[in-house]
């Protein structure tokens, strides 16, 4: 049996887990979200992009 796979090694692998701070967590989860929607604008601008030249091409 794998030492990690008893309750002894479980307690001792939480321990070892890094929990964020609640400022830092907050502050990650408003970068991840800000990302997010950067890159959903991006995506829909050339999507629009794309949309009007194949219209203005004529295809």
């Amino acid at each position: 049996m794998k030492k990690w796979f008893s309750i002894k090694g479980i307690k001792e692998e939480m321990s070892k887990v890094f929990w964020p701070k609640p400022g830092e967590l907050a502050k990650n989860t408003t970068i991840a979200i800000v990302f997010t929607t950067l890159f959903a604008l991006f995506f829909i601008l050339c999507d629009l992009a794309a949309a009007e030249f194949f219209r203005v091409v004529g295809m």
